[in-house]
């Protein structure tokens, strides 16, 4: 079987678990993430012992910590996210209308749209850390799908 094709069906079965198992994968995605981010920053101390390689090896054990005895904060982190994607994809927008480029007016108040859903999205995400588990279980569903398909 090819490389593209099992990768593809692993992406569907990990996303089809996000969306099944959401707390658990919530709380699982949050722990990886915090460990990961714990070893990096020890791996940073341990290094090199300039002071900027401490600083940030302690900024990054201290945020790895938070991931891994705070769920939510993976939720804050995916809002704010869709809140910098939104403001981003409305500015452009507004610059696509305003400019006397070669960009379409219609592309330029669908990307204008796509902001304000993203904006909307970071809201869902922060109040609900759920939410962003189930938007990256549809989002490897759909990866998988296509890498299945290529």
């Amino acid at each position: 079987m090819e490389p593209n094709k099992i990768s593809g069906i692993i992406s569907i079965i990990l996303g089809l678990l996000f969306i099944i198992f959401p707390v658990f994968s919530t709380a699982a995605l949050s722990i990886i993430i915090g460990l990961s981010l714990v070893f990096f920053g020890i791996a940073l101390i341990i290094s090199g012992f300039s002071a900027v390689n401490i600083i940030i090896g302690i900024l990054t054990i201290i945020v790895g910590l938070v991931f891994v005895f705070n769920i939510s904060a993976l939720s804050f982190i995916f809002g704010i996210q869709f809140y910098v994607i939104g403001i981003l994809l409305i500015l452009g927008g507004i610059v696509g209308l305003l400019s006397d480029s070669g960009v379409s007016k219609i592309a330029s108040v669908l990307i204008i749209i796509l902001g304000i859903i993203s904006f909307a999205l970071g809201g869902f995400s922060i109040d609900q850390p759920l939410f962003a588990v189930i938007l990256i279980g549809v989002a490897l569903i759909i990866e998988g799908i296509g890498l299945y398909l290529e």
